[in-house]
């Protein structure tokens, strides 16, 4: 899963940040501004959100929580249909829409997930990754005020997500249903984060150790799992020694 993948990733720059303090990126040129804005939603964090999520974790059966993850991930496979049509990746989307209707219909609405079970695995698309398909640069990184890690291109794939593609909470017509329904996806997701809190913490540089990880999950969901290997010979006789 995603999830596995991110925390593996910040397991390895756990280690390579407790070996370095340099935190320069060249594709960070706003670096001054992303930490205050880090601090920010750490703050924010501390105070409201982790205490949240480590509250209804512990008041939420095991079994009951993962339904609700079930059911908000079968919700964002809407996005990622759209998202695989976008791309042209159409054998993704027809694998992607049989895994919808599988989880929505056998897996009671997606609270089971009977689909992964029979091979089709979750692989998000969103529009940000759409961008990069269509040959948009990624621009500097950014650090969002109460949304988090981005860049330029992923902040406007988040809006148009969000904003402009389909999104099932359209459906509703109960503004109370739905942001409770949204207050308890975020909710649901800072408590799936939790277990990486104690690698953050003991990072020399919090920040530095989530933007690079950040930036190397976007690479291999961009490039589905095969991110370009980097070529470091400066000239063409060099590699040939090799």
């Amino acid at each position: 899963m995603k999830f596995n993948r991110l925390l593996l990733v910040l397991s390895v720059l756990t280690l390579s940040a407790c070996a370095t303090t340099d935190s320069s990126n060249p594709k960070d040129p706003y670096e001054e501004y992303n930490r205050g804005v880090w601090e920010f939603n750490r703050a924010i964090d501390k105070a409201i959100l982790k205490p949240t999520a480590e509250g209804y974790q512990a008041i939420t059966p095991d079994p009951i929580e993962k339904g609700i993850s079930n059911f908000f991930s079968n919700l964002g496979e809407i996005e990622t249909i759209i998202n695989d049509l976008l791309q042209a990746k159409f054998g993704k989307a027809g694998r992607d829409t049989g895994r919808f209707l599988i989880n929505s219909t056998l897996g009671l609405a997606g609270f089971l997930d009977p689909a992964t079970e029979m091979g089709l695995e979750q692989e998000k698309e969103d529009f940000g990754q759409t961008l990069a398909t269509w040959g948009f640069d990624s621009g500097p990184y950014l650090m969002l005020p109460f949304i988090g890690p981005s860049t330029a291109r992923d902040g406007i794939g988040f809006a148009v997500d969000k904003a402009a593609l389909y999104s099932p909470y359209d459906e509703l017509n109960d503004s109370q249903t739905e942001w409770s329904l949204r207050a308890l996806d975020l909710i649901q997701t800072r408590a799936e984060l939790l277990p990486l809190e104690e690698q953050l913490e003991q990072a020399l540089d919090e920040y530095s150790l989530v933007r690079d990880a950040y930036l190397q999950r976007r690479e291999f969901l961009i490039y589905d799992g095969r991110p370009p290997i980097e070529d470091d010979c400066e000239f063409e006789e060099d590699c040939e020694d090799w």
